[in-house]
C-alpha cells in the first residue's frame, strides 16, 4: 500500500474524499490517502513544491502563477507543477454586506481575498470592471482560504468576498447578498484542478495511477444519484457549516457539472482559456499567455483509465 498526501482547500468539493474513505476505493487501488486542508493558497504552494504534500486540489490559476514565476510568496526551488487532471467547474459568488445594494457601494470598502495576485482574485477583478468599478477604488486584503474569508466578512471587517458552497448557502441565510455570480460573468470558467510535481509523478507512476483511479471510482459514486442520502450524510459528518436543512442545496450545486464536481474529472479546455485570458490582463506582469498545454500532462490520467 503506498501513501498520498493530499492538501486541498476545505468545503464541499472535498466530498470524494470523505467518499473514498469511507468506502474504501483508493485502498482498492493500492492508495491510502491523507487530506489536509490549507489556510491559504500561498502555504498549499509552498508545501506543495517543498515536497511535503504530493498532490494539491488547487484553483488552476495557481499552478499557473507559480509555473510563471508570479506566485504570492517566494518558493525555496524552481517549481516543476503541472495539472493531472479536473477537479470542479466551480460556482464563485460575489457574496457582500447586507448594507452593500450594488457595486457602486462597494467604493473605498475592503474586500477580502486569498491572494491578490493568484487563484481566484482577476475573476473578481473581472466583476467589478464589468460593473463599472475600478478595483483601485476598493482595498483588496489577502485573508485566506473561504472559512477565514467568510468569518472576516461575516464579522464585518470587509465588504464582501468571493465565496464557494455551503459557505454561499450560509451566507444568503445569514441575509447576506450575492452581488454576482461567477456563471454570470463567464461562460466557461475552470474551477480547481489536481497538481503535482513533475519529478514525484515520474518517480511515483503507480501510487499516482491508483490515486487516480480511487478518485473517479468516488467521483462516479458520489454522482450516482441512488447514493444522494449517503452523500448528504457525509457532507454533515464532515462539514459544520453544512445542516440537514442546508445539504441538499449544497450536494445539488455540486453534482451539477456546471457548477461543482467534473464528470470524470476532465478540463473544461474553453474555461482553462478563460483563466489564462485574465491572468493576461490583470497579472502585474500583464504577460500574456496562450498556451494552456505547457501546464498540463495528461499521460498519467489516460494511463489509469486505460488500466
Amino acid at each position: 500500500m503506498s501513501s498520498v498526501n493530499l492538501i486541498a482547500f476545505p468545503g464541499a468539493g472535498n466530498l470524494p474524499f470523505y467518499a473514498a474513505a469511507q468506502q474504501g476505493f483508493f485502498e482498492r487501488h493500492g492508495v491510502s490517502v491523507t487530506l489536509e486542508t490549507t489556510p491559504s493558497s500561498m502555504y498549499q504552494a509552498q508545501k506543495l513544491v517543498a515536497g511535503e504534500f504530493d498532490l494539491a486540489c488547487t484553483a488552476v490559476d495557481n499552478v499557473i502563477a507559480y509555473q510563471e514565476g508570479a506566485g504570492e510568496v517566494e518558493l525555496d526551488r524552481e517549481p516543476d507543477l503541472f495539472i493531472v487532471m479536473g477537479a470542479t467547474q466551480i460556482e464563485l459568488s460575489f457574496v457582500v454586506s447586507p448594507e452593500i445594494e450594488s457595486y457602486a457601494d462597494l467604493s473605498g470598502k475592503s474586500l477580502a481575498m486569498d491572494a491578490l495576485t493568484t487563484g481566484f482574485a482577476f475573476a473578481l477583478y473581472r466583476m467589478l470592471e464589468n460593473a463599472g468599478l475600478d478595483p483601485s477604488a476598493t482595498e483588496l486584503v489577502s485573508v485566506g482560504s473561504t472559512p477565514s474569508r467568510w468569518e472576516s466578512v461575516r464579522e464585518g471587517q470587509h465588504a464582501g468576498t468571493l465565496l464557494i458552497e455551503p459557505f454561499t448557502s450560509m451566507a444568503k441565510a445569514a441575509g447576506f447578498r450575492v452581488l454576482e455570480s461567477s456563471l454570470e460573468t463567464f461562460e466557461h470558467y475552470q474551477g480547481q484542478v489536481f497538481a503535482a510535481s513533475r519529478a514525484w509523478a515520474a518517480a511515483n507512476k503507480d501510487t499516482l495511477s491508483g490515486f487516480i483511479q480511487g478518485y473517479l471510482e468516488s467521483l462516479d459514486w458520489v454522482l450516482d444519484p441512488t447514493n444522494q442520502k449517503a452523500c448528504e450524510t457525509l457532507l454533515i459528518e464532515h462539514l459544520p457549516a453544512v445542516t440537514e436543512k442546508s445539504a441538499g442545496p449544497v450536494l445539488g450545486k455540486l453534482v451539477s457539472p456546471r457548477t461543482g464536481l467534473s464528470p470524470l474529472a476532465v478540463i473544461d479546455m474553453p474555461g482553462l482559456q478563460t483563466v489564462l485570458e485574465l491572468r493576461s490582463q490583470y497579472a502585474p506582469s500583464k504577460k500574456r499567455l496562450t498556451d494552456s498545454e505547457k501546464y498540463i500532462d495528461l499521460s498519467y490520467y489516460q494511463d489509469a483509465l486505460a488500466t
